[in-house]
């Protein structure tokens, strides 16, 4: 049923590995090549539009549950503690704030949504995906405090925003009369039994898997294998029993890691060939999908893509790094790099599901799909010569700079879209 489409995919990877090194010298990136192959592709109606949503939100949610699952079985608690100072100000008070001013922005210029669905759109657009500017987070000219910054923001605000989504679902579904008023307690439910789920899923898997590697009994490849298992568990146990799979996915990912101790990055490395393959799907598959909703794109819908990358990231990520003395080039440059991507996707797919949504879907997809497609190109872009231009500026800095302090040991984190 799907062979069209999968062979057609499959010789879009094929050709475009064959040139892959030429087209990176030319900073076009994978992302971008793809999405434009989606486009064209889309353009000549092959794909069958209710077969793309359906291939696109399993592929791009069991993607997002894989990266929510290795990016936070990563986190070093103790090293977190010494380099948290940046992150943590760009999640606890720069995701509240981003999410709250998408809201606002979107209800003034879409007169049509209630102020909860216009939060749903600032939720669905607040998490960042720093591996779409590659060159950021490789570049060596670029501080290390700043390119960390970026990596945990990245790897940490995709599960902060599913919270805050469940329950603007919730509330919008109240507020339509889709369902009673003590309907938010499901939210509340969704995210506790996803902990839960998380705990008990990350706990056990990460002791068997401390105990199965110290007696030697796992190769390599099967260690590797046991988290992206353990994450896919934990997605699947959650859901049918009323849990946020998401959010089951990121605590178990938590929990596995804290478990087994330290993590190699072998066995939780979500940027080879596995990942970049289901990523490149999603981003095709968006192209796809936005030539049938051409149609719905106005100036107001582009606007507010505009202002998403700009004024409603910028601000917030300005305000919480407010009497950190970082200089305002590195500000700046913090506030733009945060790139939109696979989580925006799967979290609006998600937020569609909901009946309380179902008239407001072409507007809603139009709008988170510009932006992310918009950030790909802007993004991808800007990346190089946007490190560059920071990097004169940390060059002419003293050497007690803020941005310049170095950090006790780098996450082994490394990013999904890798060369």
């Amino acid at each position: 049923m799907f062979e069209i489409e999968f062979a057609t995919f499959a010789a879009i990877v094929f050709v475009f590995a064959l040139v892959s090194r030429r087209v990176e010298r030319l900073d076009v990136t994978a992302p971008m090549a793809f999405i434009v192959a989606g486009m064209l592709f889309g353009a000549t109606h092959l794909f069958n539009a209710s077969i793309n949503n359906e291939v696109l939100l399993l592929i791009g949610s069991i993607a997002l549950v894989l990266v929510l699952f290795t990016d936070a079985s990563r986190i070093n608690i103790s090293l977190f503690r010494v380099n948290a100072e940046l992150p943590a100000r760009l999640l606890i008070v720069g995701l509240p704030l981003t999410i709250a001013v998408g809201a606002v922005i979107a209800a003034l210029l879409f007169t049509n949504l209630t102020i909860w669905q216009a939060a749903i759109i600032g939720a669905v657009l607040a998490p960042t995906d720093a591996g779409l500017g590659q060159a950021i987070v490789t570049s060596e000219r670029v501080p290390v405090r700043i390119r960390e910054a970026l990596n945990v923001e990245s790897g940490l605000n995709d599960g902060g925003s599913v919270p805050f989504l469940l329950v603007f679902l919730a509330l919008a579904a109240i507020q339509e009369g889709v369902e009673p008023p003590s309907f938010w307690i499901v939210a509340v439910e969704q995210i506790g039994i996803g902990v839960v789920v998380g705990l008990l899923v990350g706990i056990a898997g990460g002791w068997l898997i401390r105990s199965a590697t110290q007696r030697g009994w796992m190769t390599r490849t099967f260690k590797r294998l046991s988290f992206l298992a353990l994450a896919v568990l934990a997605w699947g146990v959650a859901g049918p029993i009323g849990g946020s799979g998401f959010i089951a996915a990121f605590v178990g990912g938590f929990a596995t890691g804290a478990t087994v101790g330290e993590v190699e990055e072998a066995a939780t490395d979500f940027s080879e060939a596995e990942g970049e393959l289901l990523l490149l799907a999603v981003f095709f598959l968006v192209g796809v999908i936005a030539t049938s909703l051409l149609g719905a794109l106005n100036w107001t819908i582009l606007l507010y893509a505009i202002l998403s990358l700009t004024v409603i990231r910028m601000l917030p990520v300005a305000i919480s790094l407010i009497r950190t003395k970082l200089r305002r080039s590195s500000v700046l440059f913090l506030g733009w790099f945060g790139p939109r991507g696979l989580a925006s996707i799967v979290l609006m797919l998600v937020a569609l599901e909901e009946p309380a949504l179902a008239p407001l879907a072409p507007q809603i997809a139009t709008i988170v799909l510009v932006t992310v497609i918009l950030s790909v190109f802007a993004h991808g872009i800007s990346a190089r010569p946007g490190a560059a231009i920071y990097a004169r500026k940390v060059a002419a800095m003293d050497s007690d700079a803020p941005e310049l302090r170095a950090v006790s040991q780098l996450p082994a984190r490394q990013r999904r879209m890798s060369k």
